[in-house]
C-alpha cells in the first residue's frame, strides 16, 4: 500500500512540474516584444525616408522657416503617428539603405513611394496601400530621347537606384542603370538634360512633379508610354503584425474621413489614394 501511495505521489508531481512547465512557456511566449510593444514603450515612431523626392517626401520652405521636411508619404506618416499617440522620428536615406535599415532595426518602418511586390512581401510586411499609381519616363523633349517604345529602351542610359523596380524594369528591356546615391531629383534629370543619360523611369506622379520643378530642363513626360501599374504602402518587419494592423486601421479612418484623398490632392493635384483610370500596360515576366 505505501509502495501505490509513494507511485501516486510520484505521479501528481510530475503533472505539476509539466503545468508549471507549461505555464512558464506561455509567459515567455506573451513576455516576448513585438515591435509595436517597443515603439509604444518608447513612445517614438522612427521612419525612414529619403527627403530627396518631389511632391512624395522633400524639404520645403520659404523665406520666413527653415526647410521643412514634408511630402505626401511625410504627412501621411505624421498623420498616422500621431493618431496612434506617437512622435515621429524621420531618418534621412537613401531607398537602397532602407530595406536593410528596418531588418537591421535601424528603423521602424519605411516610407517612401515604396511599390508592394512579391518579393518584398516574402521578406517585410506591408500596410494597406495608401498611393496607387502607374510607371512612365521623363525623357528629353525635344526627341523623346530616341524613346517610342519600351523595346527602344536598348542601349540607352537610364539613371536610378540600384534596386528599383524602375532599374529592373530599364535592364530587362536592354538599357544600361547608371546608378546615383541618396540624390536629389535635380541630379537625375540635369544628366537626362546634359545627354549624359536618356532617361528617367519612375512613378507617374513623382515624375510629373520632378520634371514640373525644373522647367529650364529639355524635359517632359513621355506623351505616350504608361505602363507597369503600381501600389504604395508602408513597409515593416517580417511578421509583425501588431504594428502592420494599428498602422491598416488609422489608413481606413483617414481613408474613409477623406483626409488621405486631401493629402494626395494637396502634394499631387490629382487623387492619387485611388486607383488611375486608363489603359496601362503590365509587363510580363518582371522578378517582383
Amino acid at each position: 500500500m505505501k509502495k501505490i501511495y509513494l507511485f501516486l505521489g510520484v505521479i501528481v508531481l510530475l503533472l505539476l512540474a509539466v503545468g508549471c512547465s507549461s505555464n512558464s512557456n506561455n509567459n515567455n511566449e506573451s513576455d516576448e516584444q513585438t515591435k509595436w510593444d517597443e515603439i509604444k514603450e518608447e513612445g517614438v515612431l522612427v521612419v525612414g525616408t529619403s527627403g530627396t523626392l518631389i511632391a512624395a517626401s522633400f524639404y520645403d520652405g520659404d523665406e520666413e522657416s527653415d526647410d521643412q521636411l514634408t511630402g505626401f508619404d511625410v504627412e501621411v506618416m505624421k498623420e498616422i503617428a500621431e493618431r496612434l499617440d506617437l512622435d515621429i522620428q524621420f531618418e534621412i536615406m537613401g531607398i537602397d539603405s532602407m530595406l536593410p535599415a528596418i531588418k537591421s532595426g535601424r528603423i521602424d518602418v519605411a516610407a517612401n513611394d515604396i511599390e508592394i511586390t512579391d518579393n518584398r512581401k516574402a521578406e517585410f510586411n506591408f500596410s494597406d496601400p495608401y498611393k496607387y499609381s502607374y510607371t512612365t519616363m521623363a525623357v528629353r523633349a525635344s526627341d523623346n530621347s530616341g524613346i517610342e517604345s519600351l523595346d527602344d529602351l536598348k542601349g540607352k542610359r537610364a539613371g536610378g537606384g540600384a534596386t528599383t523596380i524602375y532599374s529592373q524594369i530599364a535592364e530587362k528591356f536592354g538599357a544600361e542603370v547608371v546608378t546615383y546615391g541618396n540624390a536629389p531629383n535635380e541630379a537625375y534629370l540635369r544628366d537626362v538634360n546634359d545627354s549624359t543619360t536618356d532617361v528617367v523611369i519612375n512613378d507617374y506622379y513623382l515624375t510629373k512633379f520632378g520634371v514640373g520643378a525644373f522647367p529650364q530642363f529639355d524635359l517632359h513626360l513621355h506623351p505616350t508610354l504608361k505602363f507597369h501599374p503600381t501600389s504604395t504602402a508602408v513597409i515593416m518587419p517580417k511578421d509583425e503584425d501588431v504594428l502592420t494592423e494599428k498602422i491598416n486601421e488609422v489608413l481606413k479612418e483617414i481613408r474613409e474621413d477623406g483626409t488621405l484623398s486631401t493629402l494626395a490632392k494637396e502634394f499631387y493635384e490629382e487623387d492619387a489614394s485611388v486607383e488611375p483610370e486608363g489603359d496601362i500596360e503590365v509587363i510580363e515576366d518582371l522578378d517582383l
